[in-house]
């Protein structure tokens, strides 16, 4: 893959412990692996497109944030 494809949202969420979901979903409100199936941002609630790279698509996975929020909070 060219380094300057981007990288699509097919990414299944990470496994995580229910205390870890519940504690982010306390933080978002949002139920973390919902919105990643769903293809939404679990931050902002944005529709997630595509991801810079395969870093920030993995993240999505970890975190549920799109490219933009994960750009807010990363730099």
């Amino acid at each position: 893959m060219k380094q300057n494809e981007r990288h699509s949202q097919n990414v299944n969420p990470s496994q995580k412990s229910e205390e870890i979901e519940d504690a982010l979903k306390s933080i978002t409100g949002k139920d973390r692996k919902q919105s990643i199936n769903s293809k939404v941002c679990n931050w902002c609630d944005a529709t997630v497109g595509e991801f810079r790279d395969a870093l920030s698509a993995k993240e999505y996975g970890i975190s549920g944030m799109c490219q933009g929020c994960q750009d807010s909070v990363f730099g």
